[in-house]
């Protein structure tokens, strides 16, 4: 399972690398991490991945959009926003799995604001960066779909009631 891993993360970096140099002015960097998240030899775990990474970056990015919008602009608005993030992820959209997403992706969001001491210019900024990382959650299900059909997994050996093989 390792080398066919290393095949997915091999041909998905080079996809995500290859489509975002195109586009000029993205950094790869937040794609291919979300790629390497979302991908995996086996496609059922890859989509569990897919589903709860997707969920999650929404969550985070509506969260960071909304204190972006509507709240006072300030050095306790990032902490504020990360921990009410967690809380509505896991109260309200309990989707466990990948669930500290949802609060990487609100600092993606309220980060880019922050840093460029701009609403507009932050909420552009991170509304990019989530793009880029749903673009490389799309790309990881993808490859791990593919490399599914072309090199198929072995099926587990089966074992004998006694143990043996």
């Amino acid at each position: 399972m390792a080398w066919r891993f290393a095949a997915n993360v091999f041909i998905g970096t080079t996809l995500v690398w290859a489509v975002l140099r195109e586009i000029g002015g993205v950094s790869p960097i937040w794609a291919i991490a979300a790629m390497i998240a979302s991908t995996d030899p086996q496609v059922d775990v890859a989509a569990r991945m897919f589903r709860s990474r997707i969920v999650n970056v929404l969550v985070g990015a509506a969260v960071g959009l909304a204190f972006m919008l509507f709240a006072k602009s300030g050095e306790w608005m990032l902490p504020i926003a990360l921990a009410a993030t967690v809380l509505i992820s896991a109260y309200l959209v309990r989707v466990p799995t990948m669930w500290r997403q949802a609060p990487i992706t609100a600092a993606l969001v309220i980060a880019s604001g922050l840093s460029l001491q701009s609403k507009s210019a932050g909420i552009e900024l991170g509304l990019t960066k989530v793009a880029e990382v749903l673009f490389g959650c799309f790309v990881g299900l993808a490859i791990s779909a593919l490399m599914a059909r072309v090199w198929p997994l072995p099926e587990p050996a089966a074992t004998l009631p006694d143990g043996g093989a």
